[in-house]
């Protein structure tokens, strides 16, 4: 029997949340004709949707999921639509969903780093976050350690829930632009010396104070290297406005020279400053799945993450483990990175066969079944 499904797609700019979207939505169209799909959609992104088989519509619905009408709006919303099934893409549930709905939960960071927040509205977070996981038919977690996360931490039923691994967009495993082209867009940019990257937001968790630190053990390390001597640390995907425990880190490092913060690129930019990075470098606390790590690896360039979250569980053997905890020990990989060119032979040519290991077809028909599954119960 023919489904109709409905997918939340309100969030699809987003850094991570969106390319999760964006890539299910695409492998779904590859691979499902039989289903009828309904997107729901801002406005201002339907045209990000376009491309789509026949099968799949998309409605434009206004309203922001953090909005607090939303907890009413969207449920009447989508039951007019009459679906089989909602798949909700972040576990942000409207309180007032109606059934049967699906979750993708990526992570736990919003209840693990929330310290600013009272205690008060830690627990009504909690309160949502959970109800939102006990009311879905199915949850989908993004790796092994979410699903750990999500049984012991909220007490969650392991027989409703499934581990469903995200993947690279395939894009980044494909042949990449010319070294004219990659230098065109570094020139563009004022990149004329080596650099080390990081990719994503900047949140608490991210530990980017560290890697800042790191970065400048490192720098003074190889003040005298012929060619690491005008090492850059490169940071993409945030401002580092909303943040001043970041600022105040440079500030006191005294890298303000030799760190720049470029927020959002375009996709082949990112593309373009992975395959140039000197090193990838990721010492993240806590990461729900680490995206990041893999798109680098599929670019061929090697990676530094932490040992800890679901990290090690994603990157395997190819990429170098540090404690997150320690600036020192971050140095000490970068520079190992750096320096070893045994190793980073074997870091690049292991992290492209690990990110080859990661499919969003796989993805797609594990998701597929689990759809089936839930509206079969």
């Amino acid at each position: 029997m023919a489904l109709h499904i409905v997918i939340d797609a309100r969030r699809i700019r987003d850094f991570g949340v969106g390319t999760y979207i964006r890539s299910l939505v695409h492998a779904l169209g590859a691979i499902d004709t039989a289903n009828r799909y309904t997107l729901v959609s801002a406005e201002a992104d339907v045209r990000t949707l376009a491309g789509l088989p026949e099968n799949f519509q998309i409605v434009v619905y206004g309203r922001s999921d953090v909005d607090p009408l939303d907890n009413v709006l969207f449920p009447a919303f989508t039951h007019r639509l009459a679906p089989d099934l909602v798949h909700i893409p972040l576990n942000l549930v409207p309180v007032l969903m109606v059934k049967p709905y699906v979750v993708t939960i990526h992570d736990m960071a919003n209840l693990f780093f929330d310290e600013q927040q009272s205690s008060v509205r830690k627990q009504l977070r909690r309160f949502r976050f959970r109800r939102g996981l006990v009311r879905a038919s199915r949850v989908m977690a993004v790796s092994e350690a979410t699903k750990r996360d999500t049984e012991a931490f909220l007490g969650f039923p392991s027989n409703r829930i499934r581990r469903v691994y995200n993947a690279p967009d395939p894009e980044f495993l494909e042949r990449s632009r010319s070294r004219d082209d990659q230098q065109r867009i570094l020139e563009r940019y004022q990149i004329t010396y080596p650099y080390l990257l990081y990719a994503g937001n900047i949140r608490r968790h991210k530990n980017v104070p560290r890697l800042v630190e790191a970065f400048a053990v490192v720098r003074e390390q190889l003040a005298a290297h012929p060619f690491y001597k005008d090492l850059r640390l490169v940071i993409i995907g945030d401002t580092i406005s909303q943040y001043p425990a970041v600022r105040q880190t440079v500030i006191k490092s005294r890298t303000e020279h030799v760190v720049r913060f470029l927020g959002f690129v375009p996709f082949d930019t990112l593309r373009c400053f992975y395959e140039s990075a000197a090193a990838f470098v990721f010492p993240s606390r806590y990461e729900g799945f680490g995206l990041p790590p893999l798109e680098a690896m599929a670019c061929g360039t090697p990676v530094v993450t932490s040992n800890v979250s679901s990290l090690p569980e994603v990157v395997g053997d190819a990429a170098v483990l540090v404690n997150p905890e320690n600036v020192f020990d971050i140095a000490r990989g970068v520079r190992d990175v750096l320096l070893d060119e045994k190793l980073r032979a074997e870091l690049i040519c292991r992290g492209r066969e690990q990110a080859a290991r990661f499919s969003w077809e796989r993805t797609a028909r594990q998701v597929l079944e689990i759809y089936q599954e839930a509206v079969g119960e």
